[in-house]
């Protein structure tokens, strides 16, 4: 396979369509909002129950021009994913590029964790992953052309005491992101995960100001990441100038864990 030209901005993202999961705040909205100031001509915003959030972050991206949909799904559930990639195919003919963002967690110590909360986390985490994946994929074959890229965790890297959960999910994420980057790179796709190390969105907004600076002492840059920060890191990957990159992890983390 011949490798494809570059243009003079390799960044761009003229004409693309994608989509990201989890997008009504945080990282998401950011690389939602990322995508469009690289001219990607439209952007669909998932998200499960931050009905407000989401509109505002579409409404947000309409104002950039881009063409919007913004589109409630929970990405666990089967039927849900599959009505919303046919809501994309009807209007945009598929997608080129997926961020699979969308997650959640039940932290708990293993020994007490209940079946529930590590099978929902599962569900969000991985499932919600494998089945917009396995949608976005047809459209992309017969373009011969696609992106998808994977938000995991150093949990995935290193394991986190209280949240084997998450750590499980997060892991097995990047293992389906190697496997997939496999199978699909003949087809001129490449499947990739970005690896955010602590980033100030809600999820450690009420973190205590003392483990705050501790944390920040372990952190190679003295300070946390920012949501547009990791949002670049996607941006990176989704373009054309991230075209021989496949399977590999991009850690984001400021320099916390040098993986």
């Amino acid at each position: 396979m011949a490798a494809p030209p570059l243009s003079s901005d390799p960044l761009r993202l003229d004409g693309k369509r994608a989509l990201v999961t989890g997008a009504s705040r945080g990282i998401g909205r950011a690389t939602a909002e990322a995508f469009a100031a690289a001219g990607a001509a439209a952007v669909a915003v998932n998200y499960a129950r931050s009905t407000g959030e989401a509109e505002s972050a579409g409404d947000a991206l309409r104002e950039s021009g881009t063409e919007v949909e913004v589109i409630r799904a929970d990405v666990s559930d089967p039927a849900q994913v599959e009505s919303m990639f046919e809501q994309l195919r009807a209007r945009w003919d598929g997608i080129d590029i997926l961020v699979n963002n969308a997650a959640i967690t039940h932290d708990g110590l293993a020994m007490l964790l209940g079946a529930q909360a590590w099978d929902e986390t599962l569900a969000v985490n991985l499932r919600g992953p494998f089945l917009c994946a396995r949608h976005a994929l047809r459209p992309m074959i017969k373009r011969r052309w696609g992106r998808i890229i994977n938000v995991v965790s150093p949990a995935a890297l290193f394991g986190k005491a209280g949240a084997a959960n998450y750590a499980a999910a997060k892991g097995g994420l990047l293992s389906f992101s190697k496997s997939l980057a496999r199978e699909v790179g003949r087809y001129g796709i490449t499947v990739n995960a970005v690896c955010p190390g602590l980033i100030d969105t809600r999820l450690i907004a009420g973190i205590p100001a003392e483990d705050r600076a501790l944390h920040e002492r372990e952190i190679a840059l003295g300070r946390f990441g920012t949501p547009a920060e990791v949002a670049q890191a996607i941006r990176f990957l989704a373009s054309p100038a991230a075209s021989y990159v496949s399977g590999a992890t991009l850690v984001v983390d400021g320099g916390m864990t040098m993986a």
